[in-house]
């Protein structure tokens, strides 16, 4: 203490440690670095973000001058944030922006290497609050732990600016001029992005074309930068996004094999003479070959369309040949319903050794050879939009099965929504909690929806903790007396025994049936995985041992489709297959999944099950079929009235033209093969056509395969359905148990 000239003692007055910092700071060039840093330094840490994102996570560098554009750009956007207040606000601001970014690509990284897809965090931040991480708690800690070497270049930037950075740039507040260039530099380097986006880059999808929109999101990431990636997302998700319409109205029937399985042209026509029926034939014997459409005026839907989406939609569904009825149309009409999801399920692991019951449905009923359950965005969100709604789910932006939920989309054609018209008794269930809003978007589906907390008791191990991942045996018995004396009854199961991972210790599924696959030959994980696919064959077992004590087993019609290959579990599929499904390694393919590695797109070739007691013996099917067929074919085998325009999907057992569109933009048909990646297609085996034949070939069926996955946006956002059949989506009886 010191006395003043009054007598009164004084405070000893102390510098405050940014004082003193800034005494220290250095001079010539690197005083001017210093006193600039705190401006360079977001360019520089996100293109360092960019840089080393792109080369760890394995994605081209080939757009690096757009991405690099940008993220200077948007550097000096962060720069403008923190030279405009005091030292310490500014390197306070500094700091937490440092942090947010570098967890924001670490969460892109992990959500890429864990769901296989990059994640739009503003679009999606509903799906990550509500559904629950420890579901997937093994694979994020594998994930973590398989990843450390990426994580830490991510956090290089935190490390820097604790360590270096804070003490060597001055945070001082900036002369106000200097904010007017710092923004212009904003402004020229985001032009120059711009104009760098209209260059005249190859490929299928260009940058120019994915800037306009909110979907192909990996896409998104490779050429224009996570950065970027998201602030396109902030954008759309305020905004919304324009949707580009083309009217270039391709007919994908046009190309139809007409020799194709299921053609009806060999049919008996009413009045002829036909000989006694037995097995098969007496089953599928219709002789009515007329469309499958609706009485539905579309050209006056589409002139009196509330927008042009609509509009676009109504004259897209006018343009499509239909699918006409075939000898199975209506050959289970009446019949009770199974429909199964199959959790991580690939056809590979289905065999008469291991998983009897799948393999006698899947030899027995229909037999489609060529059916295929390509990865979607969301994983199995994305599976059941497929499976249930005949539409491909959206690459980005606003989950369609989840999101209907809250906005009560119609959709008219799901299959309960259709047998509920037909007073059947609609109830699903599901072994788990509310993941991706399904107590809400499958009632909207017309489901009594059943899960953990809504009517489902869990099953529980010794300590009183809920099983992980429960047991499809269990759901099944637990909930087959809730619906076999109700007929005629729809039910849906959505399994869950098929999550992943597959070790031992974490899969309870696994350790279940370990004993069982301990003598398979097989590696550790491709074990724990089969052991998954047991307790699926067990819930099987017992729904057709119940269904036949009923006697109701043939007046049942069963389908089972998987909602998407185990996709971090390549080599566990090529060791089940006993082939090499990647073009290079197959563990860099299982680590992200990027559809430019795969060098045989069978990876996604798999199983699906139409089976009825009532079948005496199996029917081959050869077509080129997948997961949006689905639903369109079994309307047509229960003899429902449906339009078969309106969906992405055709009936597989007609003579329409088969096709299975991939999430990155290949394709696959009866008549060979499209690769976006090199822009090439490769004909099927024993099909002949000319190069100028299969130039037209492959541009109509590209805008075919771009057409078919459009459509269930603008149904999705603009509530098409509901425009097209109006006062049809009656919420108050949707999901009735008794049907009322």
């Amino acid at each position: 203490m010191f006395k003043s000239r009054s007598g009164r003692r004084r405070k000893k007055s102390y510098r405050p440690v940014e004082s003193t910092v800034r005494r220290r700071r250095p001079r010539g060039v690197l005083g001017l670095f210093s006193v600039l840093g705190p401006i360079l330094y977001f360019p520089m840490m996100i293109f360092y973000l960019e840089f080393f994102f792109h080369i760890y996570m394995g994605e081209s560098l080939k757009y690096l001058p757009i991405w690099l554009l940008f993220s200077v750009s948007m550097g000096f956007l962060l720069s403008l944030l923190a030279i405009n207040f005091s030292f310490r606000v500014n390197r306070i601001i500094t700091y937490v922006i440092t942090v947010l970014f570098s967890v924001v690509y670490i969460i892109e990284m992990m959500t890429k290497k864990i769901l296989a897809s990059y994640y739009q965090l503003f679009s999606v931040a509903s799906t990550a609050a509500n559904n629950k991480l420890t579901d997937y708690m093994s694979a994020i800690i594998k994930g973590i732990v398989g990843n450390l070497f990426g994580i830490f270049l991510m956090l290089v930037p935190v490390i820097f600016i604790f360590v270096i950075g804070r003490n060597f740039y001055n945070f001082k507040k900036k002369w106000i001029g200097l904010s007017g260039v710092v923004f212009g530099a904003v402004v020229v380097t985001h032009l120059l992005a711009l104009i760098m986006l209209h260059l005249p880059w190859g490929g299928e999808y260009k940058p120019s074309q994915i800037y306009a929109t909110n979907t192909n999101v990996d896409d998104q990431v490779e050429q224009l930068g996570v950065t970027t990636m998201l602030r396109l997302d902030l954008k759309h998700s305020i905004f919304g996004v324009k949707m580009e319409l083309d009217d270039n109205f391709v007919d994908g029937n046009q190309f139809a094999d007409q020799t194709s399985e299921g053609e009806s042209a060999g049919a008996s026509q009413p009045g002829e003479s036909q000989p006694a029926l037995t097995g098969n034939d007496a089953l599928f014997d219709n002789t009515d070959t007329s469309p499958n459409v609706m009485n539905v005026d579309l050209a006056a839907l589409a002139e009196n369309a509330p927008n042009d989406e609509v509009a676009w939609l109504c004259n897209y569904f006018n343009s499509q040949t239909p699918s006409n009825k075939n000898k199975y149309t209506g050959a289970f009409e009446g019949y009770n319903v199974i429909y199964i999801t199959a959790e991580g399920l690939t056809g590979y692991a289905i065999s008469e050794e291991y998983t009897p019951t799948l393999w006698k449905l899947s030899h027995e009923g229909f037999v489609f050879n060529n059916f295929y359950t390509a990865l979607h965005y969301t994983s199995t969100a994305g599976g059941e939009c497929q499976n249930l709604l005949g539409l491909y789910p959206q690459n980005g932006g606003d989950i369609i099965t989840q999101e209907s939920g809250n906005t009560g989309t119609n959709w008219y054609f799901s299959l309960a929504q259709q047998l509920n018209r037909e007073n059947y008794n609609s109830i699903g269930f599901h072994a788990n909690g509310d993941m991706y809003n399904r107590q809400a978007c499958h009632t909207n589906m017309g489901y009594k929806w059943v899960q953990d907390g809504t009517g489902f008791t869990m099953e529980t191990n010794e300590n009183g903790n809920k099983v992980w991942p429960q047991s499809d045996l269990y759901c099944v018995e637990q909930t087959i007396d809730q619906y076999i004396n109700a007929q005629p009854f729809n039910v849906y199961y959505l399994t869950i025994s098929g999550h992943q991972s597959y070790d031992f210790p974490s899969n309870a599924m696994a350790r279940k049936n370990q004993e069982l696959v301990a003598n398979s030959g097989y590696s550790e994980n491709t074990q724990g995985y089969l052991a998954t696919v047991i307790e699926l064959d067990k819930a099987m077992e017992y729904l057709l041992q119940k269904l036949e004590e009923a006697g109701i087993a043939d007046k049942t019609l069963i389908v089972l489709a998987p909602d998407h290959i185990p996709y971090f579990d390549v080599t566990t599929i090529e060791e089940l297959a006993g082939k090499t499904f990647a073009k290079g390694d197959s563990q860099a393919l299982a680590d992200s999944l990027d559809e430019s590695m795969i060098g045989d797109y069978n990876l996604y070739k798999s199983t699906l099950i139409m089976w009825s007691g009532s079948m005496e013996e199996p029917v081959q099917v050869d077509k080129v079929c997948c997961q949006v067929d689905i639903l369109p074919t079994v309307s047509n085998l229960l003899g429902l009235e449906y339009d078969s325009r309106m969906l992405s999907g055709t009936d597989i057992l007609s003579d329409s033209a088969g096709m299975v569109a991939f999430n990155s933009g290949s394709w696959l048909t009866d008549q060979g093969y499209y690769d976006r990646y090199t822009q090439t297609f490769t004909p099927s085996e024993g099909c002949t056509i000319d190069a100028a034949s299969q130039e037209e070939y492959v541009q109509a069926m590209r805008t075919v395969a771009s057409n078919r996955r459009k459509i269930s946006t603008i149904v999705f956002e603009n509530d098409a359905y509901d425009y097209i059949f109006p006062g049809t989506h009656n919420s108050s009886r949707l999901g009735n148990a008794d049907g009322s």
